[in-house]
């Protein structure tokens, strides 16, 4: 198993912490933020494939052109490249 620490810019959240695995989520952690939403969204993504992930969070926007889930989308394209 590998992980990633993605460290967010313009949004509310200061870390998310990505345990992956062949390719899929196997486990999602957000400081900071939206607690409940993010705990949320933690628990959708795991079992997922990364590139699945990437492709549905990927431009979703809160404030600032951008979100926590497009961070989060951005931070998990870079493990595939």
């Amino acid at each position: 198993m590998e992980r990633t620490i993605i460290r967010p810019q313009g949004v509310c959240s200061r870390t998310m912490t990505i345990d992956y695995e062949n390719g899929k989520i196997v486990h999602a952690e957000v400081e900071g933020g939206c607690k409940g939403n993010l705990q949320g969204i933690c628990r959708l993504i795991e079992g997922m494939d990364i590139d699945e992930v990437v492709k549905r969070l990927t431009g979703v926007q809160c404030r600032n052109g951008t979100s926590c889930p497009d961070q989060l989308a951005k931070g998990l394209a870079q493990i595939n490249k």
